[in-house]
This record gives C-alpha cells, sequence and structure tokens, in this order.
C-alpha cells in the first residue's frame, strides 16, 4: 500500500470514527454514574427485577427506579412485567461487550476459566 493510499484509508478510518464518537460519548456520559454502571455490570449475568439489583448493587430502590428509567430512556435497558414484578435486561449485546472489557480491564485479576487468581 503506498502512503497516498494509506493516508486517505486512515482518513477515512478517522471519518468513521467522528461518526460514532458523539454516540460513544452519550453512552459512556450515562455510564459514568456510579449506579448506572453498578446495574449494567448486575445485568450482564441475566435480567433481575429492582429486589435483586438492590440485593446486587447496594443501591437504595429510589435510586435504582431513577437509574433504570435514565437507562430505559436511553435504550441500554429494556424491561418485562411479570405478574406484579418488573424485570430488566441489557438492551443491546455490545454493552454487555463493553461491561466485560471494564471488568476485565479493572475487575480481579483471572485466569482464562474466569478464576479469581
Amino acid at each position: 500500500m503506498t502512503s497516498v493510499e494509506l493516508l486517505i484509508t486512515k482518513s477515512q478510518d478517522i471519518d468513521a470514527l467522528k461518526e460514532k464518537a458523539s454516540n460513544v460519548s452519550a453512552l459512556l456520559k450515562i455510564l459514568s454514574h456510579p449506579n448506572r454502571l453498578l446495574i449494567a455490570c448486575a445485568l450482564t449475568e441475566g435480567e433481575a427485577n429492582v429486589s435483586a439489583l438492590e440485593a446486587a448493587t447496594g443501591a437504595p430502590q429510589p435510586h435504582l427506579s431513577r437509574d433504570l428509567a435514565r437507562l430505559r430512556a436511553a435504550g441500554l435497558v429494556s424491561s418485562r412485567r411479570e405478574s406484579k414484578n418488573i424485570y430488566y435486561r441489557l438492551a443491546d449485546d455490545r454493552l454487555a461487550r463493553l461491561i466485560a472489557a471494564l471488568c476485565d480491564a479493572f475487575g480481579p485479576p483471572t485466569d482464562r476459566k474466569g478464576t479469581t487468581i
């Protein structure tokens, strides 16, 4: 590949990145609150109701409801009703992959099987 071709390819990559940067920035802004990040982490294990999320995160129910509403409004979390319970789950697999990457980068060291070292 010539230097001109390489420059054009890099320029196209930058243009594509610029288009996505505002979306990624908005996502990271929403996840920048500790409770919302903890909720997303808890939901990577599967769907859960508010009681289970309260136990998993230690956040009080009013705060969970507020943060779940914000995550739902952003399209990051979806819900389903079963009798009196509402179950929440991650709405996008990309969010689960992002949370997994964050856990991998900042969580306790693990071996290849996921066991804490």
